[in-house]
Parts: C-alpha cells; sequence; structure tokens
C-alpha cells in the first residue's frame, strides 16, 4: 500500500510473540477518514530466536521464520513515527501495550518518547460493554461481518481497525 504521510485518525496495531513477550511479528494498520490508508508488518527476530511450542502452534511462526528477520531494535524507529502521538487501538490493549513496553525497556528506550495515553482504545472492552459473549476477536469479527485470518498480525489488525470504526 502507498505510504500515507499525513496524520491518521488513528492505527490499530497487533503483535504475535515468540515466548512471553517476545514479539516475533507485528503490524500496525492506519486509518484515515474511516478508511485504511497505510499498512506495516514484519517479521521480527525474537532475543534468542527462541520459541514457545504452544505460541508457534498458534500463529504459526517459528525460528526457521525468522531466522533473518530484522531485530526489535531494527524495527522500533518505524513503530515510532506510526505510533507516537496516535490514538492507538487493540483488541486486548492490555497485552498489546505491554508487550510493546517490555520491548522497548529491552533495547532501552523510555515508552513515555511515544506520547501515548497510559491506556490505548480497546475494541475487547468495546465489544465486551455491547454484551457480546464472547468478545474474542474471532467471536466479534464473525458476528460483525469482518473478515479475518486469525492470529495472522496483519489480518487482526485489520479486523481491529473495522471493528473499532464499528463500534
Amino acid at each position: 500500500m502507498t505510504k500515507f504521510c499525513g496524520k491518521p485518525d488513528f492505527v490499530a496495531i497487533d503483535f504475535e510473540t515468540a515466548i512471553a513477550h517476545q514479539i516475533c511479528a507485528v503490524a500496525v494498520v492506519s486509518v484515515k477518514d474511516r478508511q485504511i490508508v497505510d499498512e506495516f508488518y514484519t517479521l521480527v527476530r525474537p532475543k534468542g530466536n527462541r520459541y514457545s511450542y504452544h505460541n508457534s502452534q498458534v500463529h504459526g511462526i517459528t525460528a526457521a521464520d525468522t531466522f533473518d528477520a530484522p531485530s526489535f531494535a531494527q524495527v522500533f524507529p518505524i513503530l515510532e513515527r506510526l505510533l507516537h502521538s496516535n490514538v492507538v487501538v487493540a483488541h486486548n490493549e492490555s497485552f498489546d501495550r505491554n508487550v510493546l513496553q517490555k520491548n522497548m525497556q529491552e533495547i532501552g528506550v523510555d515508552y513515555r518518547r511515544l506520547n501515548l495515553p497510559s491506556r490505548w482504545e480497546c475494541t475487547l472492552q468495546i465489544y465486551r460493554k455491547k454484551g457480546f459473549k464472547p468478545a474474542n476477536l474471532k467471536a466479534c469479527a464473525d458476528k460483525m461481518g469482518v473478515e479475518l485470518n486469525h492470529h495472522e498480525a496483519l489480518s487482526d489488525a485489520r479486523a481491529c481497525a473495522k471493528l473499532y470504526l464499528m463500534r
């Protein structure tokens, strides 16, 4: 997609993790005037390129996939440009925000540098308040007719953005 240079109305983010909070994939979708105007996706080589068997079973990403991928430190400048001072949306914002904060801490970057609120917009909470049970991303996407290839970071971020627009 063409790189959008203006300020988006919001960005939706999703991380996949290899083990604990170690990122193995990230996607950011930028939305302006109710349209997706930019998408960013990359695999990320987690620290030590180690994976939990369970996590790989969920998202299908393995150490072989990320062997030559950039580290979080290499990807962070792009994330900083996409996130800085924007409204950030995630389906389970506390998970994604904590993953970002812990990875930033590991590379010696203070989270406050992003100029983001202490909590992001959370589609999980929005749809729980609407009475959705369950309110996980797949259930919400299915009920709202949003296309989703669950646990693929770019698809998850797109679905989150669309659900946020439908709130």
